[in-house]
């Protein structure tokens, strides 16, 4: 089976790094399916794709929804086909130090990054170990190590640390790799929140980022895609359960 004959799965596509991600694997020949909260924001990622010559699919989904998740998998392999590709990079912010933080804005968080990991992971896995192939990528951060103001997030993002390693004992002997990409700072909308949340012009932020960062400069979603396509290529079948850190320079 070669990639065109292969379907993947991109949450949270509709901007940043989630749609870079997914005109990156639609240029690797995966039929790909760009799933969002809201299905209509993923119009631009599917045209981009398709105007390429590539396959696309926009599907709505609440991936913290579990009969949400089901029906957007059954959705996939009905109408791209069977799932072996899993790119789970849906996720939002709710920053506030601790001592202000709800608990709702809390359970928010958790519940995008590490309910909707495990639901769409959980869903997508069948087809996968089915295929004797699969490819899981899971999104962490350079936060999960720790961040002011991010406590609900930093947990989050170590969280799927703990869940990509599991991920990768469980499903190996299927042919299943698991892995997380860790992005360092990465100019997307989530990071011009991140600024606006401390009083800081966007451009300000980026260029007081870059002159902390080794390579003199803030990440591209395109930087994370490549990551990305690499881990999801045939050639990364031996990388498994790994934690990538991708932010221009050393991280442990």
């Amino acid at each position: 089976m070669t990639s065109t004959d292969r379907a993947a799965v991109v949450t949270g596509a509709a901007r940043g790094i989630g749609a870079a991600t997914a005109k990156r694997l639609a240029s690797d020949g995966y039929a790909v399916a760009v799933l969002d909260l809201d299905e209509s924001s993923c119009a631009a990622t599917v045209s981009a794709i398709e105007e390429a010559g590539g396959r696309a699919l926009a599907v709505g989904v609440d991936v913290a929804d579990e009969a949400q998740v089901e029906a957007a998998v059954a959705r996939v392999a009905a109408e791209l086909g069977a799932p072996v590709v899993l790119v789970n990079n849906a996720g939002i912010i709710r920053d506030n130090l601790i001592f202000k933080m709800s608990a709702a804005d809390w359970d928010a968080v958790m519940g995008v990054h590490l309910r909707g990991a495990f639901l769409m992971t959980r869903a997508c896995q069948k087809a996968m170990t089915e295929a004797k192939f699969g490819r899981i990528v899971n999104l962490s951060s350079s936060s999960a190590q720790g961040n002011r103001g991010q406590a609900n997030y930093s947990a989050a993002k170590a969280g799927l640390q703990g869940f990509t390693k599991t991920l990768a004992i469980e499903l190996g002997r299927f042919g299943v790799t698991a892995n997380a990409v860790a992005p360092g700072f990465i100019q997307t909308e989530m990071t011009a929140a991140t600024a606006e949340r401390v009083g800081m012009p966007f451009e300000d932020f980026i260029k007081a980022a870059a002159t902390q960062i080794p390579v003199q400069r803030v990440g591209q979603p395109d930087d994370i895609a490549a990551t990305i396509s690499f881990l999801c290529s045939e050639g990364a079948g031996f990388v498994s359960g790994q934690v990538i850190y991708v932010a221009g320079g050393p991280l442990d």
